[in-house]
């Protein structure tokens, strides 16, 4: 079962990584501090153009990783990897580590084991991210109510292609 949460979230400049997107203040109704219940937070979230930090993303075609972040970019968002071997994935510049990163992405999508996921969030706390997508197996309660805290959207145990596909989308 998923969990998620909306909360208030700090305005801050667009993010322009991708030529021609709109700036994420322009389109991101979604962002603003309001009560959503946990479909409207996932609906949100895919169907709002956006960046998406995927961290744990290689060029291992074998992994859910990257079969999850080339779906993404078929929805429209922009994907970048964050992978200690910093790969180009999907055409993508791949960073190290999230604080490598030139602006903060939107989504920061988790794909690390659950024993490592408190550090990611904790980092994409620190970076300015607007949510965090904990995927489908990935639970650290402590660093969701951390994210929750500092005002992240939160999903946590689910997968935005099953959650996507469900939506008819893609």
């Amino acid at each position: 079962m998923s969990r998620a949460a909306a909360g208030p979230v700090a305005t801050r400049p667009a993010l322009h990584l991708s030529p021609g997107r709109a700036s994420r203040d322009a389109a991101a109704e979604w962002w603003q501090p309001r009560a959503m219940d946990e479909s409207g937070v996932i609906d949100a979230l895919l169907r709002t153009p956006a960046t998406w930090a995927v961290v744990g993303l290689s060029g291992n075609r074998a992994r859910a990783a990257y079969g999850v972040s080339a779906y993404l970019q078929e929805l429209g968002h922009t994907i970048v990897p964050v992978h200690p071997g910093a790969d180009t994935v999907h055409g993508a510049p791949g960073y190290a580590r999230l604080s490598d990163l030139p602006e903060a992405p939107d989504v920061v999508d988790v794909f690390v084991n659950s024993s490592r996921a408190g550090a990611v969030v904790d980092e994409a706390i620190a970076v300015g991210a607007r949510a965090v997508w904990l995927q489908l197996g990935v639970h650290d309660d402590e660093a969701v109510a951390r994210a929750r805290q500092a005002g992240l959207v939160v999903v946590q145990d689910t997968c935005p292609v099953i959650e996507g596909r469900a939506r008819g989308l893609g």
